[in-house]
């Protein structure tokens, strides 16, 4: 097939695979890894010649609901995993987000290898880890042509390199997932999130930090300011008319009620506050973790900028003071991972790149842009900028595993 002069490689078994980027190192052909596609706005523009298309390596492979673990192609759509899962009283603990929408395309079509590739991890994080901790094994195929494996079906299978966790959050710059292993947990017996009403960015930050070193083991923190917080659709949420700061507890429903009653006398004593059950509470952390529910309105015809900044949780709501006064014009944010990531959208097309990194330098925090225009992406680097020696070492390795740059060129680093 053939779109924009480029053919459309859609193998549909692992060897297939082999053989498309065997004939791109053979032709000199540069390829883009598509799986549902959901996610080709984030990273780089990517300077392809050809697509490889694996969405039809798709399906759950094996599913041990006794043993925490489940293998499925990497094309296999998110939602499918999630029914399978909650079939038998399972989730993904790193509550992977959708955030397709972000870049105008429908929800739902999500893959679990895209998950893994971009290491995506939604407000659990902060109890559960990231989604690269949650990988126990792949199969892939290396820019050389070669089919390798690694991991396992457990979680310590081997000594030595963790290639799991180096492919996870590479982009499908280094290979082309054809299958992946991961664990899976058991779901809550019961869910709770407390909300606070009226705290200012300051004053929800040290709530926060108190809530995450305290004995009653949060597994979501968030601040949303007012103007964010109004366009939930959880009236809880939304009766108050202020900002909302919400503290998430989860496990056995004894052990709920106990530290929900301890947050209510201590952070809560004195506030205006509310209390969500399992539907809306997990409504609202499902808008937390998508992003466009509350950012995804500003700049949908394309020009508008969405950025991620990782900092330190403390640093949070200094952050973003800073960013106000080195001018950034017409920002909105909110606060996820108890203030340590910052989700920050502007409006038009310029994404302020030099005023917002500046900022990050002072706290040692990254910026990731998630979302500006093509032109503003290949103009800019879209993840922060490393230190020669780690750009030198990363180098390394993509040269390792793909010496002659042909898998999503230009998706992580500008790759001429």
């Amino acid at each position: 097939m053939e779109e924009g002069g480029g053919a459309i490689f859609a193998p549909g078994r692992p060897d297939e695979v082999t053989a498309a980027v065997r004939s791109a190192l053979e032709e000199g052909w540069r390829l883009e890894l598509v799986g549902g596609g959901s996610k080709r706005g984030l990273g780089g523009p990517v300077t392809a010649t050809h697509r490889l298309d694996l969405s039809a390596l798709s399906g759950i492979h094996l599913y041990e609901p006794e043993e925490l673990v489940m293998t499925a192609g990497p094309a296999t759509p998110l939602v499918e995993i999630e029914a399978a899962l909650a079939a038998e009283g399972q989730q993904l603990a790193f509550e992977p987000p959708d955030p397709g929408p972000l870049w105008g395309g429908q929800p739902g079509r999500g893959t679990i290898g895209g998950v893994f590739a971009c290491n995506l991890s939604g407000p659990r994080r902060v109890k559960a880890g990231a989604a690269r901790d949650h990988l126990l094994g792949v199969k892939a195929v290396s820019g050389h042509g070669e089919a390798f494996k690694a991991g396992g079906r457990v979680v310590k299978n081997v000594t030595g390199y963790d290639l799991c966790k180096l492919l996870a959050g590479s982009y499908g710059t280094l290979a082309a997932l054809t299958e992946v292993t991961f664990k899976v947990l058991p779901a809550a017996a019961k869910t709770r999130t407390l909300l606070l009403f009226g705290l200012t960015d300051e004053a929800a930050g040290r709530v926060l930090i108190e809530a995450a070193t305290s004995p009653h083991d949060p597994s979501g923190l968030a601040h949303l300011p007012a103007a964010l917080a109004s366009l939930s659709a959880v009236s809880y949420v939304t009766q108050e008319q202020t900002s909302v700061t919400a503290i998430r507890l989860e496990g056995p429903a004894p052990s709920v009620e106990v530290r929900l009653a301890a947050l209510k006398a201590g952070l809560g004593a004195g506030r205006p506050m509310a209390e969500l059950h399992g539907h809306n509470s997990g409504l609202l952390w499902r808008e937390i973790g998508d992003v466009h529910r509350f950012l995804g309105g500003i700049g949908l015809e394309g020009d508008g900028t969405l950025w991620r900044l990782s900092v330190p949780p403390a640093s949070g709501p200094g952050v973003t003071a800073r960013l106000a006064a080195a001018g950034v014009m017409g920002a909105r944010w909110y606060y996820d991972w108890g203030g340590g990531l910052i989700w920050l959208a502007l409006p038009g097309g310029d994404p302020q790149a030099q005023a917002v990194r500046g900022v990050i330098a002072s706290c040692g925090g990254h910026a990731t842009l998630v979302r500006a225009s093509r032109a503003a992406r290949a103009a800019l680097p879209v993840f922060q900028p490393q230190p020669a020696a780690e750009a030198a070492l990363a180098l390394r390795v993509k040269e390792s595993f793909d010496p002659r740059h042909i898998l999503n060129p230009g998706r992580l680093v500008a790759d001429g």
